[in-house]
């Protein structure tokens, strides 16, 4: 009715309630408890309004799009979301896409004097249909609605190549490969490019959809300014550097699990970052530079031989993972390459040839240029993840190069180049110098200390492997003498390594009983640990109501805890059998 007209609708609705009282036709009025949603930032009650839209018959769109991932043209990364995907395609409703906003792309609508309405390309071609329909040129005026954001994003795999124009530029990058995108706008923006580029190309826009997790806090609960754990990147990277925040998602990107992200983590790929570029600073000082010409296949010592091979491995590993989008993987093969087997042991061991006087110059120029060689491609494998410190090391180390690592190929490294002889004899080597190293941390052996290593049971090629590293076994596990077991000793510590068995003798380097008595104490604390935690996991109530990532921080630390249980048993039972 016209006397209710131009009120606020809170205003009318008392209005209209009085009136219905005055008439006698109230019956009664009831308190109605329930939950009025209000704008986030307006502060004001959000109500339905029925006004007139525009829709697109999304179904009809929907088909073929639903088709082509089904066919496996486009393939999501990793595949559970397709589940999603299929689930909104099959169940769409009509796209409303207007919207009462004042900045968009505006719906090419118009209205003529009667109301008729004109959809057509330009303002002129809805002139001429007015004309046409009407017989006389008359006044248009355009609907101001705009699209919804989404439509026009829709648009974006062909439209920003000069769409509808058949430019060299949508002919060589539609479609695309990859998009790279997070799960909670697979609906709103990639089923909708799908549907725009299947109706528009005739073709899907991407051949492969990877779903990127979600960045959550340390405890992984999802950041809020309200909660206030919000980790600003920018804060991050003027503490630890671009490069250790780009490799910490990298390192923490796995598939269909969300990020739990840690100041602590990302110091700790800081760290890495410093290891590679000292590693590069001891190649320079020591003239490990590029060698124009190098060919890796054609080193001769055992070591070099083993650490190319070692170079063709992590290459083939971090390429397949990159391959199949396991980008935590491909973080994970150069990581454990370039400092644990690169820094930690091959440049460990490449110090006498490169450092002692009287070094054999043939030896130490071979293993120069190879150092060189692995040290240029562990740069290659890192730049697309932390691609400032690499850049800055690749040009750093060999200032006559042209060009710029970005502008590099991708490395193909054959994996013919591993030496099934060379790897058997350095890993030996690595896994002798690692079991002498743990029984002393284990033992609590003071650092400085130099003590005997006998073996028993060693083959003709173990003594000459023993002969020819005897030197690096010494410096690197702080032996003082290498020598054949006479027999059984007391207080001494065994450790198995192929088929030797290598005798370490402790007594009067340190307190067996104290140690045991230490070992015990441990044994007893770790146990304690394990029963708390076994605790809180089989109660029913924690498992069912904490937050998931809770109950799953409470199960790697008990794993833990059983592994470093394990280690100390170990230790213990050693210690046993030496007194």
């Amino acid at each position: 009715p016209e006397r209710f007209r131009g009120f606020d609708r809170f205003v009318a609705r008392e209005k209209v309630v009085a009136e219905m009282e005055s008439l006698g036709l109230l019956e009664k009025i009831e308190e109605n408890p329930m939950i009025v949603p209000y704008g986030d930032r307006s502060g004001v009650v959000i109500e339905p309004w029925l006004t007139d839209q525009w829709y697109v018959n999304a179904k009809k769109l929907a088909e073929p799009a639903i088709k082509a991932v089904e066919e496996g043209r486009t393939r999501f990364v990793p595949k559970s979301w397709e589940n999603t995907y299929f689930e909104w395609m099959r169940n769409i409703q009509p796209w409303c896409v207007s919207r009462q906003i004042w900045w968009g792309h505006q719906i090419p609508a118009w209205y003529g004097p009667d109301g008729h309405i004109f959809v057509e390309l330009t303002a002129e071609e809805a002139a001429e249909a007015a004309r046409a329909h009407y017989g006389r040129a008359v006044e248009l005026k355009q609907d101001e609605d705009v699209l919804d954001t989404w439509f026009s994003s829709a648009l974006w795999p062909f439209s920003t190549l000069g769409w509808p124009d058949k430019t060299p530029e949508l002919e060589r990058y539609y479609p695309t490969s990859v998009l790279v995108t997070g799960f909670d706008i697979i609906f709103f923006w990639v089923a909708r490019m799908m549907m725009m580029g299947l109706h528009f190309m005739n073709e899907v826009p991407f051949r492969t959809v990877y779903i990127h997790a979600l960045v959550r806090d340390e405890k992984g609960q999802k950041m809020s300014k309200s909660k206030g754990n919000v980790i600003d990147p920018l804060d991050l990277i003027d503490k630890f550097g671009a490069d250790s925040l780009r490799f910490t998602l990298t390192a923490l990107a796995v598939q269909g699990r969300d990020v739990k992200l840690s100041e602590s983590r990302v110091e700790g790929y800081r760290n890495f970052a410093t290891k590679i570029w000292n590693a590069a600073r001891f190649c320079e000082m020591n003239g490990c530079l590029p060698k124009k010409g190098f060919d890796p296949a054609s080193v001769r010592l055992t070591l070099n031989r083993w650490i190319v091979g070692k170079t063709a491995e992590a290459a083939a590993l971090a390429d397949a993972a990159l391959r199949e989008f396991k980008f935590n993987e491909t973080a994970g093969a150069i990581y454990h390459f370039t400092w644990g087997t690169f820094c930690d042991w091959y440049l460990e061991f490449i110090k006498p040839v490169l450092q002692e006087e009287g070094a054999d110059a043939v030896a130490k120029a071979e293993t120069q240029a190879t150092a060189a060689w692995v040290l240029d491609r562990i740069l290659c494998l890192l730049h697309p993840i932390m691609p400032f410190i690499t850049e800055e090391l690749w040009q750093r180390i060999a200032s006559d190069r042209s060009g710029t690592l970005v502008g590099e190929s991708w490395p193909d490294i054959p994996l013919s180049l591993r030496d099934a002889k060379a790897e058997a004899e350095a890993d030996w080597l690595v896994e002798l110098i690692s079991a002498i190293r743990a029984v002393r941390a284990e033992m609590n052996v003071p650092a400085a200390a130099k003590i005997a290593l006998r073996h028993r049971g060693a083959s003709a090629e173990t003594a000459a492997r023993l002969g020819r590293y005897g030197d690096l076994i010494r410096r690197l596990a702080r032996i003082e003498a290498i020598e054949p077991s006479a027999g059984a000793e007391k207080g001494a510590v065994q450790v198995v390594v192929g088929e030797a068995t290598f005798i370490l003798p402790l007594a009067g380097v340190i307190d067996l009983a104290a140690e045991k008595a230490r070992l015990d104490k441990e044994i007893a604390r770790i146990e304690g640990e394990i029963v708390k935690f076994d605790k809180k996991l089989s109660n029913e109530s924690f498992v069912a109501k904490a937050p998931p990532e809770v109950v799953e921080t409470e199960r790697e630390r008990l794993a833990e805890a059983r592994a470093h249980q394990a280690r100390v048993k170990d230790a213990r039972e050693r210690l046993i059998a030496a007194m």
